[in-house]
């Protein structure tokens, strides 16, 4: 397997250490990401998680903007200067730092969730929330799909 599947909550250690979960760590390792790329995500308190690939897909996209333009400027800021390289110890552990713990309140426990290409790291409590809006949203448009359905076949 070469995605980030399903999700996993993790205790912090007494030393601020938080073990990524294995089968995030066999993905990490068959992709041969030898340092974890984190960024803040834009719009919801987690952290976006990933080989330098993540980080190249935000440079392909900046260097489609004109660069003497504020999106391009501000494009660089959000990947380069509001992201972070995190390092997994020989047990699979990354230490959570401020940087992590600012941005997603994350306290005792660590919440992984696997996004395909990369995995976000959440506090357990606001992940479960997100989840609900998340889940809510997606059968709203399905229902609303289903009545486009129903009213077109009347």
């Amino acid at each position: 397997m070469d995605r980030f599947l399903s999700s996993a909550i993790n205790r912090i250690d007494s030393k601020g250490r938080v073990s990524v979960p294995a089968h995030f760590r066999a993905v990490v390792q068959k992709r041969g990401y030898g340092d974890l790329y984190a960024l803040r995500a834009l719009d919801v308190p987690a952290l976006d998680v990933g080989g330098l690939d993540l980080l190249d897909r935000y440079e392909e996209r900046i260097a489609l903007e004109d660069p003497f333009l504020q999106t391009a400027d501000d494009m660089s800021f959000f990947c380069h200067g509001d992201g972070a390289f995190l390092k997994l110890d020989q047990d699979g552990r990354i230490t959570v730092t401020d940087f992590l713990r600012e941005h997603t309140g994350i306290e005792a426990e660590v919440a992984f969730v696997g996004r395909g290409t990369f995995f976000q790291m959440w506090e357990p409590s606001r992940l479960k929330a997100h989840g609900e809006a998340v889940r809510a949203r997606l059968l709203r448009l399905r229902q609303a799909a289903a009545a486009n359905r129903r009213g077109e076949s009347e």
